[in-house]
């Protein structure tokens, strides 16, 4: 009903049923179709099935009691009334009858409606014990209200703030999906400073809160660096609905705190890109994000995110470029739309300067992807083959003349050519390590 007066497109309908719903889902379904499939979901009693491209989903009315130590309510057949008492927040409270004697009538006991229009996220009733009992629906009143962009109740708000220690009891799984949720909106940066503001972020994403403020030696200060990293997640989501590109970018700074240190005057935060990346499998862990390629991608561009403004800051050569590209591989536009808008600071000239760079680093890119074919490039030589021309074992060495052959050809010292490369391994490989290819090994052997 919410999204039907917010004229906002929905594939799912809600029924309510004071009695049994799962009952009624099938005697609708048996009077719309005898090829309806329902699904019977027993633990919450509901149902559902899907009819003309819509998901219905039915459910009895109820009420819910609630323990202080869990989320999970104690839940016994109700009146309409009760259900929508037990709702998160009034504009969630919307009904409209499908009975004959009121068809079509808002039921809106909570003034749902006004709220909608005053763009509200309020509860039905008292905030602390609609908290106290369901923690996460302090994540879901932040979410709405980033997603919605809507203000949150004063008496709300800070209701939040008095129970904030209560999501201590909600799982990662839940907190991260509304996370996800309020990155993927318009201008997540409204949910992240709510979450500031109520204490929340200090509990669940202590790193994130470690960010804010500035301090000041000699009259020296540093950027706010999570006021910079908003900003820099709001200007990327202008440009990208990519969820984990935003995660990259919300966290691409994360490492600074750690590495701040004043010297020679000036604030520094020498290799917090690294120390950056190397915190991003624990966070996803704790947050109970993926740990596969999505974390792989996101540990990626926060350890890459200063290599392209050190290339374009420098005169820009072949072999630094390709490197970048190689490094990169497939994720190169991602992580150059990342440090693009990583641009925040209020000085024009500064800004143009860095846009002026990126732009050309981006041309010098297109024309060098075009000459070499770089981006998804294999060296032609690979640790398999220098195994086998050198008779050894898997080891450093291998790994060593491998990464030899590699920097050669992406620091244009040999052609991107087989033989070329054979023959400098051979080179290298007698110098370094005084090792020959195993026929020679065999001629010398012959001859002695």
């Amino acid at each position: 009903v919410r999204d039907l007066l917010l004229k906002k497109k929905s594939k799912d309908i809600d029924f309510v049923i004071v009695g049994d719903g799962t009952e009624f889902a099938y005697k609708l379904a048996k009077k719309l179709s005898p090829k309806i499939k329902v699904n019977i979901f027993r633990n919450f009693g509901t149902a559902n099935f899907i009819y003309n491209g819509l998901e219905l989903e039915f459910v009895g009315a109820r009420k819910e009691s609630y323990n202080r130590y869990s989320r999970k309510p104690k839940v016994t057949p109700g009146s309409l009334e009760d259900d929508q008492k037990r709702r998160d927040f009034t504009i969630n409270a919307l009904a409209i009858s499908l009975n004959k004697n009121n068809l079509y009538e808002l039921l809106d006991p909570f003034e749902g409606l006004k709220h909608l229009r005053q763009k509200l996220i309020k509860t039905p009733l008292d905030p602390d014990i609609t908290f106290s009992d369901d923690p996460l629906r302090m994540m879901r009143a932040i979410r709405f209200a980033t997603t919605l962009n809507f203000d949150i109740d004063p008496d709300t708000f800070y209701a939040i703030k008095r129970n904030k220690e209560r999501i201590k009891i909600v799982s990662a799984e839940r907190i991260s999906d509304e996370l996800n949720k309020i990155m993927l909106a318009q201008k997540p940066s409204k949910g992240f400073m709510f979450l500031s503001e109520t204490g929340l972020l200090d509990i669940i994403f202590p790193e994130l809160s470690a960010l804010k403020g500035v301090k000041t030696i000699n009259g020296v200060f540093h950027k706010d660096i999570f006021l910079h990293t908003l900003k820099v997640l709001d200007q990327l989501a202008s440009h990208s609905d990519n969820l984990w590109l935003r995660w990259s970018a919300l966290l691409h700074d994360i490492g600074k705190p750690a590495t701040k240190r004043f010297i020679n005057n000036k604030w520094t935060f020498y290799g917090h890109q690294n120390i950056g990346a190397k915190m991003i499998p624990a966070i996803f862990r704790r947050l109970r994000l993926p740990m596969n390629e999505k974390m792989k991608y996101v540990r990626k561009l926060v350890a890459m995110h200063h290599r392209p403004t050190a290339v374009a800051s420098e005169k820009i050569t072949d072999s630094a470029i390709r490197r970048l590209i190689y490094e990169a591989g497939n994720d190169i536009d991602d992580l150059m739309l990342l440090v693009e808008n990583d641009i925040t600071t209020q000085y024009n000239e500064k800004r143009d300067k860095f846009i002026k760079n990126y732009r050309k680093l981006r041309k010098r890119m297109d024309e060098i992807l075009e000459k070499d074919f770089i981006r998804n490039w294999q060296p032609p030589i690979d640790g398999n083959m220098i195994m086998k021309i050198f008779d050894i074992k898997p080891s450093k060495i291998v790994g060593e003349l491998k990464t030899a052959v590699k920097d050669a050809i992406l620091d244009d010292k040999i052609k991107n050519d087989a033989n070329e490369a054979y023959l400098y391994l051979l080179k290298i490989a007698k110098e370094k390590y005084n090792l020959v290819p195993k026929n020679k090994k065999n001629e010398q052997s012959s001859n002695s």
